[in-house]
């Protein structure tokens, strides 16, 4: 079976890269600027940011599915000088590949079918087994040690 994995889009966080740091502090984000390269994982362009570079790190709710008792949101960051990644089909950026990763499987009514830790190097390998299964719908990957939302797979 088949899959893409999912950047996030950047429209919804385009107005946080213009508002002071008064302004980001009152709806619970802040500006960052990373300090050293593979600290800032961007979800818009699914690359880390280099050392220097500018980011937001704002709170994102990446399972809203009102029905679902596995609503979920959490702290993300996203490049101030970010371009869309996308969906991408293919091997797993390198941004996924090389972290440690907590995978969350869904079905289709939003429901948790399993949860596993594996190595970002086994990520496609981990992916296609998953979506082998006929009820899994998408699959939430995180970073497994701080448990942040990274990207999504979904079936194509």
């Amino acid at each position: 079976m088949t899959y893409r994995i999912e950047a996030l889009p950047l429209a919804p966080f385009t107005r946080f890269f213009s508002m002071s740091d008064r302004e980001l502090a009152a709806v619970g984000a802040r500006r960052w600027v990373a300090d050293q390269p593979g600290r800032a994982p961007c979800r818009v362009s699914l690359r880390d940011a280099d050392a220097g570079e500018r980011l937001v790190l704002v709170n994102h709710a990446h399972l809203t599915d009102p029905g679902s008792p596995y609503r979920a949101s959490g702290p993300i960051f996203v490049r101030e000088a970010a371009a869309e990644a996308g969906a991408m089909e293919g091997p797993a950026p390198e941004m996924l590949a090389k972290r440690p990763l907590s995978l969350r499987v869904y079905d289709a009514r939003n429901m948790m079918i399993e949860g596993e830790v594996i190595d970002g190097r086994t990520l496609d390998d981990r992916l296609a087994t998953w979506f082998d299964h006929p009820a899994t719908d998408q699959v939430h990957i995180h970073f497994a040690p701080r448990g942040c939302y990274l990207a999504r797979a979904v079936r194509t």
